[in-house]
Order: structure tokens, then sequence, then C-alpha cells
């Protein structure tokens, strides 16, 4: 009976040390919500930090200071008898070799996010089975945040995460929820992983780790090779542009670098970024106002 219940402190104990690749915020705003008793948000939102937080998402062992820092903020537009619908806006960062600068590497608002949970139920992500939108949701995008991360420390290392996020697609599908479907519309979930599996889209990738690893990860020592090196990773995106205009990987790239980009080439020592200001308005539109902020 002792070394049955010592082998069970065991498992419990190491699947502990696992459970922690993220050190993740999930924040639930319910302001739109009336007439509900409060709660059942707070539960949700205590929920779903546990769940995130402890469930082990790899085999790895990931050190504290090897969590990755990001945030879930569930914004809910309605709720009646245990169903919710609103969105969730995923953020993430990693930090920068040698420094205590954290830079952004994620910036995704997903508007359908519509889910089901009854207060205190217990929320387990099992990998070969569907069992709710909101578990299958969250545990894509724990794989996603993953899966960019490595990126950026080493190209093409982020592949098995990705596999298991498109693995949660194909269970989540058949479910008819919105966000799983190719039918659906050409930014959603099963576009982002299927992009970001993609030969053709490999210049988002080489683009992240151009700009991470070879850019920001050598500041500490050679800031102008550095910049250098984070024009080249926008030389990059912009062939990919030209391939694939409005691409989704490309607006996330700028969703979460725009305001970083401005700050980096604003200062500091020189390099030769001609053109560059007329290349990121042409490949991010969106941004052009911030791009005219950049000082030569």
């Amino acid at each position: 009976m002792m070394r049955k219940f010592f082998n069970l402190f065991l498992i419990c104990f190491f699947a502990n040390i696992q459970a922690q690749e993220l050190n993740c915020k999930v924040i639930v705003n319910y302001d739109k919500i009336t007439n509900a008793n409060n709660q059942i948000f707070k539960s949700l939102e205590t929920s779903l930090n546990e769940f995130v937080n402890k469930t082990a998402w790899t085999e790895k062992t990931f050190k504290d200071n090897e969590k990755i820092s990001c945030t879930m903020f569930i914004t809910l537009n309605s709720y009646d008898s245990n169903n919710f619908e609103g969105s969730i806006q995923i953020q993430a960062s990693r930090p920068t070799y040698n420094s205590s600068f954290s830079s952004p590497i994620i910036n995704i608002n997903d508007k359908d996010f519509n889910f089901q949970y009854i207060e205190f139920q217990n929320l387990f992500y099992n990998p070969s089975s569907y069992d709710s939108n909101l578990i299958s949701t969250i545990a894509f995008y724990s794989y996603i945040i993953l899966g960019i991360d490595a990126e950026t420390f080493k190209l093409d290392s982020g592949a098995s995460y990705f596999q298991s996020a498109q693995e949660i697609v194909s269970l989540a599908a058949p479910s008819g929820g919105k966000g799983w479907s190719q039918t659906d519309k050409t930014q959603n979930r099963y576009y982002l992983v299927n992009d970001l599996m993609s030969a053709t889209y490999r210049p988002y990738r080489e683009a992240m780790f151009q700009y991470h690893f070879n850019g920001l990860d050598g500041m500490y020592k050679d800031i102008k090779s550095s910049k250098e090196a984070i024009n080249n990773s926008i030389n990059t995106l912009s062939a990919l542009y030209e391939a694939k205009p409005n691409a989704y990987l490309t607006r996330i790239f700028f969703d979460a670098k725009s305001d970083e980009i401005v700050s980096i080439f604003s200062g500091g020592p020189s390099v030769n970024i001609e053109g560059l200001v007329d290349k990121l308005s042409r490949i991010s539109p969106t941004n052009a106002a911030k791009w005219v902020g950049i000082k030569f």
C-alpha cells in the first residue's frame, strides 16, 4: 500500500514539474453582461488560469525563466444558460538575450469564441478527443504560442507544436463550431495553423527567426548589425507579400511588431533603410500612420 502511494506521489510530482511551460494570465471581461451572477465569470477565469498553467502541454521540463509569458483576454458579449459568446485575444512575448527587454511575438484577436461552461466543471485536455469548444480553443492557442515562440529561437523547431494544434482543428471541425473550418472564412484557426505548417508560408517563420535570433538577441553587442538583420526580416516578409498578398500570417506579424519596428528604426546607430517605409506601407497598409513615424 505504501509503495502504491509513493508511486502515485512520484507521478504527480513529476507531472507537476512538466506542467508549466506557460506563464499565462487569463482575464475574463464581462462588463457587457447584465442581469447575471458575476460569480460564474470569476469561476471561469479561475478555472482557465489553472487549466492553462497546470496542463502539461509538452513532455519537456521548463525552468521558471523559460516559461513563456502570455495573456488570454476573453471579452464576453452575451451569456445565457451556460452558453457564452465573445472573443479571445492572444498575446505572448519572449525575452531578448542578455537584456531585460521582452519582445511581443503574437497578438491575435479571435472574434469567434463561443462555448459552454458550467460553473466548477473540471477542465481537462485530452489530445485524442474533442470535449468542448472552450477546451479546444484554449489548447489550440497554447500550442500556437509554444510553436511561434520556438521558431524565434530555432527555425522549424515549432513543427511538433503546430502539429498538435492541427490535430485539435481536425477533432474540432466536425462540431460545426466557428473558427475550425476551411469553409468558414480565410482568417481563422484552421487557416492559421495550416499556414504555419505550409512551405508556402515558411518565409513568415524565417522572418520571425531573423528578427529575434539574428536581430534582437544581438542588440547587446552590435546594435547596427542587429538592425540590419531586422531589416532583412522585413525583406523576407516583403517576398512573401509578393507571392501571397494580404496573408494572414503577415497581418499577425505586424499586429505584434509594428510599434516595436517603429521604435527600433527611430533611434540608435543608423543603417541603410532606403525604401523601408514604402515597403512597410505596401505590405502592412493598416499601419501606414505608424510607419511615417520612422525617423531616418
